[in-house]
């Protein structure tokens, strides 16, 4: 399954008209969060392939476009935050958000409000497993876990409790956003026991084979 994961910045490469002769025989497009709705709807529509997404920390209040006023999602998109989803053989859940820098604000969470998430998670995970022999092939998430990609500072520091999935869940990928780098240098990819963790900004073309 050929795979576009984007995030947090609106690229000029994606947003064109001829995107889909840069990027053809994608089946599936995943959104790791902070982007506007009128980037990923426009992806949706011009790619002709589905989307799922988590948000971001700086996804909350409403989102206009200039010919509908006010919009609240991604037509022909699917917010997967704490969901499972079976596309094609491949599962998929999603943990979005970030570290909670302010209070009440949306989209952010304490570490112990993100263990509740995956408390809430957790029961369909191990659905899966009864059903499909494993219980998750990709985690999307906005936040990296704790000490992998992460920063020092408080909203940019990595989850702990997605250590803890990583090592009870085993998926094969975990997808993230939120730390964004402009060197090359910067590492994106961190072999986590049996999860490669994958820090996408801002996008990212990868094939995963489903295993069902």
């Amino acid at each position: 399954m050929k795979i576009l994961a984007v995030s947090d910045r609106v690229m000029d490469t994606l947003y064109s008209s001829n995107v889909r002769e840069k990027f053809p025989d994608l089946d599936l497009i995943i959104g790791c969060g902070d982007l506007p709705y009128y980037y990923l709807d426009f992806l949706v529509s011009a790619l002709d392939v589905p989307l799922v997404y988590v948000h971001g920390n700086h996804d909350g209040g409403p989102q206009y476009a200039t010919d509908r006023g006010q919009i609240t999602g991604v037509q022909g998109g699917r917010d997967i935050h704490g969901r499972t989803v079976n596309l094609g053989g491949l599962i998929l859940a999603g943990l979005g958000g970030s570290m909670r820098y302010r209070p009440r604000a949306p989209h952010m969470y304490t570490e112990a409000e993100m263990r509740g998430q995956l408390a809430r998670l957790a029961p369909k995970m191990l659905w899966n497993r009864q059903r499909h022999g494993r219980y998750l092939d990709v985690l999307v998430a906005h936040s990296p876990p704790f000490g992998i990609h992460d920063r020092t500072d408080l909203p940019h520091t990595g989850f702990k409790v997605f250590l803890t999935l990583m090592q009870l869940f085993k998926p094969r990928y975990l997808l993230h956003g939120h730390i964004h780098i402009y060197r090359q240098d910067y590492q994106r990819v961190t072999e986590y026991q049996q999860t490669n963790v994958i820090n996408v900004f801002p996008y990212r073309v990868m094939d995963i084979t489903p295993l069902s």
